[in-house]
């Protein structure tokens, strides 16, 4: 008790740390963009389509995440220029941004990375969703390259039962289903930065 004027106050109470809460989300607001899907026009050559499905532990969709993907481009170079909001078929930054819809579908229009040093090429792919405090990190690499998948270096580290998680299904000449499961027996393999 502290005294003022004579009179008596109770002493504050300790504060306790309070805990990390999610917040939105808000990704409809402010991060996506028009063209965020849109690494490079479906005209250009090389051009493929990524896209599939945010799922959560029953299965259901999520319509609300937000994706990004991070690449190299066709040769396995790593674009070290800024990228732009609006692009014209040039100046690949290898980021996108895309929503989900009410049904939980997302898609990229993309090339086909190239290999980046000792691994297989694959596409760095970021989920924001409700429930996460921060994104879940995972990689999509592609069917044909079955054999660059042995020598793949973060390949190796997934146990053998679950690597199937992180290779997109080929569903059309250039077109490349990839479904993320959040959690549940299907669940994609993350991983820590």
């Amino acid at each position: 008790m502290t005294a003022t004027s004579g009179e008596t106050t109770p002493a504050t109470p300790a504060l306790g740390v309070t805990p990390s809460q999610t917040v939105g989300p808000f990704y409809g607001y402010a991060l996506p963009y028009d063209d965020g899907p849109t690494l490079v026009p479906g005209w250009h050559k090389g051009a493929i389509r990524l896209h599939g499905r945010v799922l959560d532990g029953a299965g259901d969709p999520v319509p609300d995440a937000l994706l990004e993907i991070w690449q190299a481009d066709a040769d396995g170079s790593i674009p070290r220029r800024p990228g732009g909001l609006r692009r014209a078929g040039h100046d690949f930054s290898g980021f996108g941004r895309c929503g989900t819809d009410p049904a939980g579908h997302y898609w990229f229009s993309t090339v086909k990375p190239g290999r980046v040093g000792e691994g297989a090429p694959y596409i760095v792919l970021l989920v924001f969703a409700r429930g996460l405090l921060k994104p879940v990190f995972t990689r999509v690499y592609f069917p044909e390259d079955t054999a660059d998948h042995a020598a793949d270096p973060v390949l190796g580290v997934v146990p053998e039962d679950r690597r199937a998680t992180l290779v997109a299904e080929r569903d059309g000449e250039a077109s490349y289903r990839f479904d993320v499961h959040l959690q549940g027996e299907r669940e994609t393999v993350f991983f820590d930065l």
